[in-house]
């Protein structure tokens, strides 16, 4: 007696719910009259005619619809050495290929004809080892395993899938190779991981797909691959099967250079930028210019400005594009907007050749609620918390990870590596930090849930940061890992084994927030506030901080730095130079937003270009100049960076002077003879003959004057240098009277 297909699993099948679709369709050794056959079933509503092709010998065999549906069988004796199924054919078993070589040939009801493998006859490529080791939360290379992969198995060719939604009912592959219909390939569920795997032969790169999901209550969503490599330009939403291997890499030197190049003693001058609105065509304004296009330009435009580093604003795709990228759905997609993922690496390789390092934003903090995306994937609450007061973001309107779910962590974290592995990325620069340190961020009393302690720290967040941190420090060396953190959180760039965070450097916030507060007032009354520039070296030494003046400045009604600074036209101009003058030779690594290098007078618009023609004008060229100069002034003087977080590089020389609003500070290299003085006047008053204590009765050579007539000032300064005197002053052996320009810094070198 045959053995038959049991009924409860035909219906499970066809409505789109069977945990395992293999039970029924491929190939099944089956009891045919007391003698082995072998039970070839596919699953085929649009055929009107099929046979069983054997691979081996060409010989066909008809298979008859057993079901209204489109479910066909056909029945092989297993002694019958010309057809597939035969004895001597052993089953594949897990990880091994194929169960039977056949295919089939497919007559349509269109009158067309195709031949085509079963998906169902290939045994699951993913190992019990990969299933423990994204349970435990550890597979750090995952990307490799999970999405969509080309793979060959027993010479053929295809596209490997597989998806972890464990609360599903069923999911299927749906693309352009099968009409986008849920019915047609459904996928195997591995209990108890929860993971969904599929092989379809004959599927190539370029391949439209996503998975149809059918969450728990029956409702079916076409959701996009979490693990996807490239997706279609936005509004479209399907992933792209993509070989991320084409690209040749040629950037070994930079590689090499690296960890001294990101060292926290070399220059970092990093200039930020979203690619959309960087420069586009003045005669296709609204176009975005691709990878290829925007990599000569900015590698020219950064050589010339002296920047040693670009920070990518975030280049996952993302559905909404006035995000930024910061609502991102596609974690492993480059976008889309400016071409395909080996554009991308073209650019990265292209910039390294360059000697320029690639820093992108990565945003774990938190994801949008898009239907296509991550939020409630299965049906559940999968990849966030289901209870709103920890899985909703109140002022983002965003979805929060959950921290506390091993495969979750696995896949943010393995999403970071992956930047650092298939595109070379140099630095992560991770955003809203503090929004993952604090259950209460941005809520009020009772809208928030406490620790098991009692307390407001997110603890789960906070192992996943440090687990971060480790590895991408241990895979990686050279990488920096860099954290907008805007508290007063201990530790951010410490560390983990000394009980901090463990990132590289940390923004610093407050600098930042107190400065343009304080160049936001008139300079009459600047006397008053002289609090809000000393306050920075309180702590300067307390974290490895990155000075930043980011997007965030220039967004939101604030107006674009040049703007924010009081004044007429000069004293706009001169402020913003001095502004920059303070930033270069305060201790911190350097950021500044595009745009404020020139001078734009917009606040700056995503869909839209920079005003670049704003060069035209003698002010805005002078400003970028002095950007410029700074830039190289800061590469060139080591007193000016090596020695940025440690009080040893830095020390006062009159911080007192608040009725004339007057900073002088000494910064020093590891050499303590390598020095420089830097003085800033933050008044339009000139200050003649100011007497000024110095280490060294010698040539003060004046190396940087930011009213320098060259950057559009008005030329007052020290006409090259000043003789220092051996008349003490300031608690030093020697002293200079120094002419201090109006809203001016100048930087002093002894000259021996």
């Amino acid at each position: 007696m045959r053995t038959q297909i049991a009924l409860d699993s035909i219906g499970p099948l066809l409505e789109g719910r069977h945990e395992n679709p293999f039970d029924v369709l491929g190939p099944h050794r089956v009891t045919e009259a007391g003698r082995e056959a072998t039970a070839v079933r596919a699953l085929l509503p649009d055929a009107e005619r099929v046979w069983v092709v054997d691979e081996a010998s060409g010989l066909r065999r008809p298979m008859r619809k057993i079901h209204p549906a489109g479910l066909y069988e056909a029945v092989i004796d297993a002694q019958d050495r010309g057809v597939p199924g035969r004895a001597d054919r052993p089953r594949a078993t897990r990880g091994q290929g194929r169960c039977a070589g056949y295919q089939f040939c497919i007559h349509d009801k269109h009158g067309g004809e195709m031949t085509k493998h079963d998906p169902y006859a290939f045994t699951p490529l993913l190992t019990e080892y990969d299933y423990h080791l994204l349970g435990e939360g550890t597979h750090w290379q995952s990307y490799e395993r999970l999405g969509a992969h080309l793979r060959e198995i027993d010479g053929v060719k295809g596209v490997n899938f597989a998806v972890w939604a464990p609360n599903a009912e069923g999911v299927s592959v749906v693309g352009d190779f099968n009409g986008w219909n849920a019915k047609l390939h459904p996928m195997r569920k591995q209990i108890p991981s929860g993971i969904w795997e599929l092989f379809l032969p004959e599927l190539t790169a370029g391949t439209k797909y996503k998975f149809a999901v059918k969450q728990l209550g029956g409702r079916l969503v076409e959701k996009c691959d979490p693990y996807g490599f490239a997706a279609e330009v936005p509004p479209r939403t399907a992933n792209i099967v993509t070989d991320l291997s084409t690209h040749q890499w040629q950037d070994d030197r930079w590689a090499a250079e690296r960890e001294q190049r990101n060292g926290l003693d070399a220059p970092m001058s990093i200039y930020e930028l979203h690619l959309g609105s960087w420069r586009r065509d003045p005669g296709e304004p609204s176009r975005w210019l691709s990878y290829s296009e925007i990599a000569p330009q900015l590698i020219e435009y950064c050589h010339k400005m002296g920047f040693t580093h670009v920070e990518l604003m975030p280049v996952s795709e993302h559905p909404f594009t006035g995000s930024w990228g910061y609502q991102t759905v596609g974690y492993f997609a480059a976008t889309s907007r400016y071409g395909r993922p080996e554009d991308l690496m073209a650019f990265v390789d292209a910039l390294h050749q360059a000697g320029i390092g690639v820093f992108i934003d990565w945003v774990p903090a938190h994801f949008p609620k898009d239907d296509h995306g991550l939020r409630q994937f299965d049906g559940s609450a999968l990849y966030e918390h289901a209870d709103p007061r920890q899985g909703e973001h109140p002022d983002w309107g965003t979805m929060i990870f959950n921290y506390g779910r091993n495969e979750v962590t696995n896949f943010l974290l393995s999403n970071a590596l992956f930047w650092l592995d298939k595109y070379h990325i140099d630095g992560l620069r991770v955003d809203a930090v503090a929004s993952m340190l604090y259950l209460d961020y941005s809520r009020e009393g009772g809208d928030w849930i406490p620790n098991k302690y009692g307390g407001r720290e997110n603890l789960e967040a906070i192992d996943f940061v440090k687990k971060f941190n480790e590895e991408v420090h241990l895979q990686y060396p050279g990488v920096l890992t860099i954290a907008e953190e805007s508290t007063a959180w201990g530790g951010v760039s410490r560390p983990t084994y000394l009980g901090g965070l463990g990132f590289s450097l940390k923004w610093n916030m407050g600098w930042m927030n107190d400065t343009l507060r304080y160049f936001r007032h008139e300079p009459i009354h600047r006397q008053y506030h002289h609090d809000e520039l000393t306050f920075s070296l309180i702590y300067a030494f307390t974290e490895n901080f990155c000075l930043p003046f980011s997007h965030d400045e220039v967004v939101h009604g604030k107006g674009s730095m040049l703007d924010q600074m009081p004044g007429d036209l000069w004293q706009k101009f001169a402020n913003l130079r001095l502004l920059y003058g303070y930033q270069w030779t305060h201790p911190g690594k350097k950021l500044m937003f595009m745009g404020g290098e020139f001078g734009q007078w917009h606040e700056w618009n995503y869909d839209e270009s920079l005003q670049w023609h704003l060069l035209e004008w003698e002010s805005h060229q002078g400003m970028q100049k002095y950007v410029a100069h700074l830039n190289h002034l800061y590469q060139s003087e080591p007193a000016l960076y090596e020695v940025d977080f440690d009080a040893e590089g830095f020390e006062w020389v009159d911080c007192h002077n608040y009725r004339d609003s007057i900073l002088c500070y000494i910064r020093k290299g590891k050499d303590p003879q390598d020095y420089v003085i830097v003085c800033c006047n933050f008044t339009p008053v000139v200050r003649e003959d100011y007497h000024l204590g110095v280490p060294e009765a010698v040539w003060y050579e004046e190396i940087s004057n930011s009213d320098s007539a060259y950057f559009g000032g008005g030329d007052v300064g020290n006409g090259g240098g000043i003789q220092a005197e051996p008349i003490e002053s300031h608690g030093r052996p020697a002293s200079i009277y120094v002419t201090l320009p109006p809203l001016g810094v100048v930087v002093l070198k002894p000259r021996r």
